[in-house]
């Protein structure tokens, strides 16, 4: 017979999926920042090669790290 305790996740595992889960997230914030400086230093000529316009960029670089 199966209980319920058997069946739900420890307590550590908990932990470790909240951990792992914070980490990503934070990691792809960090990954987005990195992302928005670097386009903040392209300059206008590769911009247009991009189909980007110098306002797509400021309005794209004044996002919020968390925002996508």
């Amino acid at each position: 017979m199966t209980t319920a305790s058997t069946s739900a996740p420890s307590e550590s595992q908990s932990f470790l999926f909240v951990t792992w889960f914070r980490s990503r997230l934070l990691a792809r914030w960090y990954e987005r920042h990195l992302q928005r400086r670097d386009l903040a230093e392209i300059d206008d000529h590769l911009l247009r090669d991009l189909g980007l316009t110098p306002e797509d960029v400021r309005r794209e670089c004044a996002k919020s790290f968390w925002r996508a």
